[in-house]
């Protein structure tokens, strides 16, 4: 399936590499980055592996991050929403569409 990102997703994800390069440097940012494309990827070549979270949305875990991204399935597309960090703001990102 095709990747489909919500617009504020480049920021949210600009957010959290900013962060990392602040305190651990920019290596860490690049692990948490490719980290992500590998799932973002992963989402998009089997999204139905994914349950179903709440109303129809899907959530993917990082494993080495504390940050997840939900996702819907919009006709042939994958619609990336929110990356969110697991313990912040739990309501962030469920209602962009």
């Amino acid at each position: 399936m095709r990747l489909e990102f919500h617009k504020q997703v480049a920021s949210d994800i600009s957010r959290i590499m900013d962060y990392y390069e602040n305190v651990a440097g920019p290596e860490l940012a690049d692990e948490f980055y490719a980290e992500l494309q590998f799932f973002f990827q992963k989402a998009a070549d089997s999204p139905e592996s994914f349950r179903v979270r709440e109303r129809d949305l899907r959530r993917v875990n990082l494993n080495r991050f504390p940050y997840h991204f939900l996702f819907r399935l919009v006709d042939d597309r994958v619609r990336v929403l929110v990356v969110r960090h697991h313990k912040r703001r739990s309501s962030l990102g469920i209602h962009r569409r």
